[in-house]
């Protein structure tokens, strides 16, 4: 299962895959339960997971950058029913986080999608961003030339309207 796949649903808890789109909605797939359902566009609004920025001291940074911090830690999960013990683990594990704009609700979801990426074995990866190198490489050239003046044709003359003779 692609990281880039993986979406929030306003309105629905949990995580789940973009199976497909259409104009007026999205059929995605649950991670918890697996179950495959259409949800609206006009009920609901969706946001990519490699979308999703979080606040810190500096610049923002990408979730994903928060969730491979959290799987390269060492410290043990938190209980998601204290909010301080949430609060101490974000402190340890990605410490130049701004607590004051990141709410207790949304280190509490954090650790709920690191978790449910974990059991479905999402692989999580940071977007990639392109480097001046890479556009460079992808941009053709331009070469320089001479270009020859095109010479215009004539226009055919539209034949000229006859007027009615009343009668």
């Amino acid at each position: 299962m692609d990281y880039h796949k993986i979406i929030s649903i306003t309105g629905l808890s949990g995580l789940f895959e973009l199976i497909g789109s259409k104009n007026d909605g999205a059929i995605v797939r649950s991670l918890d339960d697996g179950s495959t359902k259409f949800v609206s566009s006009r009920i609901h609004n969706f946001s990519h997971l490699e979308g999703i920025e979080v606040y810190t001291e500096n610049d923002n940074v990408n979730l994903a950058e928060v969730l491979l911090a959290m799987k390269d830690s060492s410290e043990k999960l938190p209980d998601l029913n204290n909010a301080a013990d949430i609060k101490a683990y974000f402190v340890k594990v990605y410490p130049n986080m701004d607590f004051s704009r990141v709410y207790t609700s949304d280190l509490k979801k954090m650790v709920k999608w690191y978790n449910t990426l974990k059991a479905a074995n999402v692989e999580i990866k940071l977007p990639e961003e392109e480097t001046a190198e890479e556009t460079a490489e992808i941009e053709e050239p331009v070469l320089e030339k001479e270009i020859a003046p095109v010479e215009e044709e004539a226009a055919p003359k539209k034949p000229a309207r006859k007027k009615k003779t009343e009668s």
